[in-house]
């Protein structure tokens, strides 16, 4: 392994995407597929481009949590224009390349999901996870023991699937877009309800019967916000944050509030000793 290769590899490590096995480093810029560690066996999630210049660059990135880096070897020597205009030239070509393969593992997770999705039947109210919930499964289906929740855009289009075992492990379609994509529920009236999880989103749904969109995770609540604004400009929004006392930061308030904000919504946060009224966000 050539020292830019090995610095690369240290790179891909620090963000935690280090390779399963040790890689045989190609320096072509082409994209080139890898197994993260901890991913599933057999799963090849990461990805990387590393150009042989002077310096050395590249890329890496996941497919499952769609994040991307970019590196490039230390060197004390300034480039000149030209290797400059090429280093741009060569990353250009690597983020079309990227793209060309990010949609193309989009296509095919939502191949899968379709025909996963076909195979399922309504879930029953006697699985262990919505049981132990109190909630009803509705909208969502069951493939032997696994629930299936659909993942989809503003447009209806099904990118991806969440899977909740019975005892309520929760993990993604490999490869699915998850991004401005949510999970919906009832009929859309006057109000929308926007909340990060299933047994929340279920458990709004059944209270309010308000119509809700559940964006799995809190910093999915901004991008599924500004999506479902621009195709319902007239109504009124309410992001329901997860009350994560516990954790440094409470992400759950804070991103329910960014994302209040940005649409011009209103907030409502749980509180478990005291019933509290939704506030404005602004």
């Amino acid at each position: 392994m050539t020292s830019s290769s090995a610095s690369f590899s240290d790179a891909m490590a620090a963000a935690g995407l280090a390779p399963a096995k040790p890689l045989d480093m190609h320096q072509d810029g082409k994209i080139h597929r890898y197994r993260v560690v901890g991913d599933k066996s057999g799963s090849v999630n990461g990805w990387y481009s590393l150009h042989d210049g002077s310096p050395a660059f590249g890329a890496f990135g996941s497919w499952k949590t769609s994040e991307s880096h970019t590196w490039h070897e230390a060197t004390t020597r300034p480039q000149t224009a030209a290797e400059r205009a090429e280093f741009q030239r060569q990353m250009h070509a690597t983020r079309q390349a990227r793209e060309a393969e990010q949609q193309a593992v989009y296509s095919a997770a939502r191949d899968k999901a379709a025909k996963l999705w076909a195979r399922a039947h309504p879930a029953k109210s006697d699985h262990p996870y919505p049981k132990r919930k109190q909630i009803n499964p509705i909208g969502i289906r069951q493939l032997r023991d696994m629930l299936l929740v659909p993942v989809r855009d503003s447009d209806g289009t099904l990118h991806s699937i969440q899977f909740i075992g019975q005892d309520g492990t929760k993990r993604f379609l490999t490869g699915g877009r998850t991004r401005a994509c949510y999970f919906s529920m009832g009929q859309i009236t006057d109000t929308l309800l926007l909340a990060e999880g299933l047994a929340t989103g279920c458990t709004l749904f059944m209270a309010t019967r308000h119509a809700v969109a559940v964006t799995f995770s809190c910093g999915n609540l901004q991008p599924v916000a500004k999506a479902l604004r621009a195709k319902f400009p007239d109504l009124k929004f309410v992001i329901c944050a997860d009350n994560d006392v516990a954790t440094t930061g409470n992400p759950g308030v804070t991103a329910a509030r960014e994302a209040a904000r940005a649409v011009g919504g209103w907030l409502a946060v749980p509180s478990f000793t005291q019933e509290v009224a939704p506030c404005p966000a602004q």
